[in-house]
């Protein structure tokens, strides 16, 4: 589903993931774990194309098989802008933007879809409310209901349990193992290691440079944990630069 071959993605040609090769099945589900600053959230806005990558001592690549259309990605909750005057029903109806395109009617199918979505993520009676009123609990709700609506083939999630309580990560979660039963691709961005073990059959742990790729019980050892801690502690930010420039820090957007 998605192919990395000596990735390399910098900013300012500073290194933020560096010669990472490997490859996520289709049907897999992952959790991307690492120290604060490894790169994962990178990881996730490269594969959705946000952010440009650069070629490795190979020629790096990163191959992603699914259209645009068919990819759902959800950022942290602190990189979407709430402040959009927008309702829920109306958050969750942009799930069907690539069914519908930008001129297309939306049908009783698709409004079907997103009472249905809404009803799975418990949030009936919502449907009016602004997305800027709600709790970043009930905001990762909305987000999932718009990911249910798009019926995407390659999930990516960035730290979607961030900030919420325990009955909606219960809630999140059951969706992700819903995705998961469905063969659809799942890799999701995780700082709870408790979790990944419990839900995740496999783990990518970064600090920069890959330290493990596999079955989550193999990966998540502690002598991979202090190693990449002690990768990410040790990294020098004014290094040698990269031979190939890059642009500077992108914000994300919703």
């Amino acid at each position: 589903m998605v192919t990395l071959r000596d990735l390399t993605v910098s900013y300012r040609r500073h290194p933020a993931l560096h010669h990472i090769s490997g490859n996520f099945a289709p049907g897999s589900l992952t959790a991307v774990a690492g120290p604060n600053g490894s790169g994962k959230s990178t990881l996730l806005k490269s594969i959705v194309g946000l952010l440009p990558i650069e070629g490795g001592r190979s020629g790096g690549a990163l191959k992603v098989v699914p259209r645009r259309e068919r990819i759902a990605y959800l950022p942290q909750v602190t990189d979407i802008d709430r402040s959009f005057p927008i309702d829920v029903r109306d958050c969750v109806l942009l799930g069907c933007w690539g069914a519908a395109g930008a001129w297309g009617a939306v049908s009783r199918a698709m409004l079907a879809s997103v009472d249905a979505a809404l009803h799975t993520v418990d949030l009936e009676g919502f449907e009016r409310r602004s997305v800027g009123s709600l709790s970043s609990g009930q905001l990762q709700r909305v987000m999932f209901a718009r990911m249910l609506v798009q019926d995407a083939e390659l999930i990516l999630l960035d730290e979607p349990f961030n900030a919420v309580d325990a009955k909606t990560t219960a809630t999140l979660l059951a969706l992700v193992q819903l995705w998961h039963r469905q063969q659809r691709t799942v890799i999701a961005v995780l700082h709870d290691d408790a979790l990944v073990r419990q839900y995740f059959p496999a783990t990518l742990l970064l600090a920069r440079e890959l330290v493990g790729w596999g079955a989550t019980t193999a990966v998540l050892t502690e002598a991979n944990l202090q190693r990449a801690r002690a990768m990410a502690e040790a990294w020098d930010e004014d290094s040698e630069l990269c031979g190939i420039g890059a642009p500077a820090t992108q914000k994300v957007a919703a």
